[in-house]
């Protein structure tokens, strides 16, 4: 047999089961049933001695993973996430335009996370879990939780409007410098606030528009309706647009700029920002 993947155990805050602790440390078994067949096949080794599921992990272990001439080539997720803040709860990490958040593809975030992110050392450590959605041609920072009590408290931080969150766009057309857009969305209420800070007049567009926007609920869609609810949709959006002003090959101009909250367990004040892609400098430079 071949050694596939190793892996050192870190100081942990209790013993922990090796079937919950094995899941996400591989970058070829991402699951606890594949953490189970691997062990049936007797393909990992802990110090050594092979690994059972009831084995207890208590820190400074050496695990490893073989591969066994049987084992069929593992087809493995390359993608290299930008990682901005990380501890045991939770990770920011940045997500690129024109990747899914999750979803059935193969290329996702979701599926990224294990390979990019450490393995909680946490008692209730799963595996790592968008904690909200950023629309696929979106870039920009995305909340993931680490651990199941970590997924349910920033949860109830979306859910309870104590999450900040800042984006821009570049919106077409004339714009007032600063306006409340209150428009149901679905027949559910849906609130954004918005400022100009920069426009430039366009040939094509009439003006572009480099806008800050502040959703004050999580509407699907939400930024993209709203600005085009009042005739200035996003550059780039070929879903809400208007006649013969839709800009191809250059993607969304939506960005998820900053989080700002409260962590539910050391309490201290998070803010990560993100800055513009180079695509919105091109157009506002300063």
């Amino acid at each position: 047999m071949n050694l596939l993947e190793s892996n050192t155990v870190p100081k942990l805050e209790k013993p922990i089961r090796f079937q919950e602790y094995g899941v996400g440390i591989f970058n070829t078994i991402p699951t606890k049933s594949g953490i189970k067949k691997a062990i049936k096949k007797e393909l990992i080794f802990i110090d050594g001695i092979l690994a059972t599921t009831s084995k207890y992990i208590v820190g400074g272990e050496k695990i490893e993973l073989y591969q066994s001439e049987k084992t069929p080539t593992f087809n493995r997720l390359q993608l290299d996430l930008e990682v901005l803040f990380e501890d045991d709860y939770l990770a920011i990490i940045y997500k690129p335009a024109g990747i899914l958040v999750s979803g059935n593809k193969f290329v996702t975030i979701a599926n990224a996370l294990t390979q990019n992110l450490k393995k909680s050392t946490l008692f209730d450590a799963v595996k790592p879990q968008p904690i909200h959605r950023l629309d696929n041609p979106t870039s920009g920072l995305l909340l993931i939780g680490k651990t199941s009590n970590a997924i349910i408290e920033l949860g109830k931080l979306f859910k309870n409007k104590e999450i900040q969150k800042t984006y821009f766009a570049i919106a077409i057309g004339k714009m007032k410098s600063e306006d409340f857009i209150d428009i149901s969305i679905d027949d559910k209420k849906a609130a954004t606030d918005y400022k100009v800070l920069q426009s430039v007049v366009s040939k094509r567009f009439e003006y572009l528009n480099l806008v800050k926007l502040q959703p004050k609920t999580g509407r699907k869609h939400q930024l993209r309706k709203h600005l085009f609810s009042i005739q200035n949709p996003i550059l780039g959006d070929k879903e809400y647009f208007l006649e013969n002003k839709v800009l191809n090959g250059k993607g969304l101009f939506l960005h998820a700029a900053t989080l700002a909250f409260i962590h539910p367990f050391t309490k201290e004040k998070i803010a990560v920002s993100k800055e513009l892609p180079k695509k919105f400098t091109k157009i506002f430079p300063d």
